[in-house]
């Protein structure tokens, strides 16, 4: 996550809710490394299930100061309209 993107936060949360473009919902953890904030725990899970691929773009958008909308484009610069899959129970965040 880019430096200027925390400027947002009165303090960074721990953990994140992602959206996507059909209103699906996964936690993700946050940390701290090297200086800047990535996305850990659930991220490399929900890249599988969401199929981003190299060459994607992945576009974040911030809806409260614990929650983001994803939206995912393929190497096209097509948005990619992801249904809501069968997410794995230790992420797929509860409404």
């Amino acid at each position: 996550m880019p430096l200027y993107f925390t400027k947002h936060f009165i303090a960074v949360p721990t953990e994140f809710k992602l959206r996507n473009n059909t209103g699906c919902s996964w936690k993700v953890t946050v940390k701290l490394m090297n200086g800047r904030v990535t996305l850990d725990q659930g991220w490399a899970t929900y890249a599988a299930v969401h199929q981003i691929k190299t060459g994607y773009m992945v576009m974040f958008k911030l809806l409260t100061p614990n929650s983001l909308k994803v939206i995912i484009f393929d190497d096209d610069g097509i948005e990619v309209v992801n249904k809501c899959g069968k997410h794995d129970e230790a992420f797929a965040a509860k409404e």
